[in-house]
């Protein structure tokens, strides 16, 4: 593994859980007006680390001003897609790091007798476990807001969330195979592993992929009603 890729993987996850650690003491704060957004914000900071940051700055913090200022529509869908995202960087990070402490996992998910490569077996437990993350954080804004059950809640998270958080997926798994399989197998003749920094810095681009799948979605799931603003 070249040591400056290293080197930039280590610093890059630094400065991303430094600005999650930020976030997450100024939402305590200054909390959000949806609850669910306290976690949305550190949570997208471990990807998108000061992009984020900047973007909370700017239209996210409930202080001030700015917590009376309707965002324009496109920082509006840029919070949906970033709360889909949320989800999905909790769910795949449990379910990276459970597979890789348990492969039984993988296995059991077609690793090595349905899978040849078990990449695509813990995709399948990625897309899980985001799913249940996504749903779960979406019932918090939707069902409040609207006053549903948890029946109706649950029903109306799905329908707003199933295609946005498939499509980030998408746009993860997109730039994880690139770098599995071209960039570091053909470029850098280098295992991608999963207890290694330039995995999870990886995973960083990938979740930058997820959020640019993800964000037309948003677009048209917010315009045509099925997703509340955030």
């Amino acid at each position: 593994m070249p040591y400056w890729l290293h080197l930039i993987s280590i610093a890059s996850l630094a400065i991303a859980f430094a600005c999650a650690v930020g976030l997450a003491v100024d939402v305590a704060l200054h909390p959000q007006k949806m609850w669910i957004m306290n976690l949305v914000w550190p949570l997208s900071a471990l990807f998108s680390s000061f992009l984020t940051l900047a973007f909370y700055l700017a239209y996210g913090r409930a202080t001030g001003n700015r917590a009376r200022k309707e965002k324009p529509f496109p920082a509006s869908v840029a919070s949906g897609a970033l709360h889909c995202g949320s989800g999905c960087t909790l769910g795949d990070i449990c379910a990276e790091w459970l597979a890789f402490f348990l492969p039984a996992v993988a296995v059991a998910f077609g690793a090595g007798w349905l899978f040849t490569n078990k990449i695509f077996a813990i995709w399948i437990v990625d897309y899980i476990f985001a799913f249940a993350f996504g749903i779960l954080f979406q019932y918090f804004t939707i069902a409040p807001m609207r006053d549903l059950s948890v029946g109706e809640g649950l029903v109306a998270a799905i329908k707003a969330d199933a295609l946005s958080l498939t499509s980030w997926q998408v746009g993860m798994y997109g730039f994880m195979a690139f770098a599995k399989f071209y960039l570091f197998a053909n470029v850098l003749g280098a295992e991608l592993r999963v207890d290694s920094p330039e995995f999870w810095f990886m995973m960083q681009i990938a979740m930058l992929c997820g959020f640019a799948t993800a964000y037309p979605v948003n677009w048209y799931l917010i315009r045509a009603g099925l997703k509340e603003k955030m």
